[in-house]
């Protein structure tokens, strides 16, 4: 049996483990996907594990995305380029490839709440942490026309902008500033890439001061209604939480590591009673 496994500390969700063990089973796949709590001095040791020959890679998550980078023998260039990388491919002479996922997955996600062509469109993105840094990426790869990025503190905002210069013009404010409503008001999309809703309660912005036609999506996958989203839909807004992205993510990992046809069905279905729970909050 060949394993795959999610490094972190903490882990408490099993949402990857049952998607990808689903995946295998489906297809017949004689692999497993375990959930390893992984703290800063262990990571070493678990890395030179998946290059022993049964490992098909591994992913990341907090606090080691960036840390694992300077581990692996390559780093995509997308990955590169956000900063981070949440998946690894161990090839067949044991080196690991490292990439990342979240772009792919949230351009998925923001495909259920907005199908249409994202260029030119006007974007307003909150927050400009890891999961900021890959949308901001997405949306600049997918050219859309203005883009505005929300924080609490500008100066993060600000680094976001100075290091994506060369693929897109990005506005950085801070939540609260005048210009915040003049932007919300005129954007065609309204990604939340922040906890809030999640860790702490209500929506990011107040969608009041949203445009009524544009589309919502945010990244938070548990509840499965965060505030932003019910409240944008109460309103008649086009609106989507994280769980597409989710499922989209493991999908594309799932590929890389096996080379067979995308599973999203199968996961899909298998983490729906998952994703219907609301008493998974941390």
């Amino acid at each position: 049996m060949r394993t795959v496994a999610l490094f972190g500390n903490p882990l408490r969700r099993q949402h990857s483990v049952v998607m990808h063990n689903a995946a295998f089973a489906a297809t017949g796949v004689d692999a497993r996907y375990e959930l390893r709590e992984v703290d800063e001095a262990g990571l070493v040791a678990q890395v030179d594990e998946a290059r022993r020959d049964g490992w098909m890679g591994f992913q990341i998550t907090a606090p080691h995305k960036q840390r694992v980078m300077g581990l692996l023998d390559e780093v995509e260039a997308d990955a590169r380029r956000i900063g981070a990388v949440n998946s690894v491919v161990a090839d067949a002479d044991g080196r690991l490839v490292g990439f990342n996922t979240d772009v792919l997955g949230f351009l998925a996600g923001l495909r259920s709440c907005h199908p249409g062509d994202l260029a030119g469109r006007s974007v307003v993105v909150a927050g400009s942490g890891g999961v900021g840094h890959a949308v901001a990426y997405g949306l600049a790869t997918a050219q859309v026309g203005n883009l505005t990025v929300l924080d609490l503190d500008v100066a993060m905002p600000r680094r976001l902008a100075e290091e994506f210069a060369d693929i897109a013009s990005i506005e950085p404010l801070a939540l609260g500033e005048p210009a915040v409503e003049k932007r919300l008001a005129a954007a065609d999309v309204f990604v939340n890439a922040t906890s809030v809703g999640m860790l702490s309660p209500g929506p990011v912005v107040d969608v009041e001061l949203l445009n009524p036609s544009a589309a919502v999506f945010d990244v938070v996958y548990i509840p499965a209604e965060t505030e932003l989203v019910r409240r944008a839909r109460a309103r008649g807004m086009h609106a989507a939480n994280g769980d597409r992205m989710l499922v989209a993510q493991a999908a594309t990992a799932w590929v890389r590591w096996t080379g067979l046809a995308d599973p999203t069905a199968v996961m899909r279905e298998a983490v729906a009673p998952l994703l219907a729970r609301d008493d998974l909050l941390p």
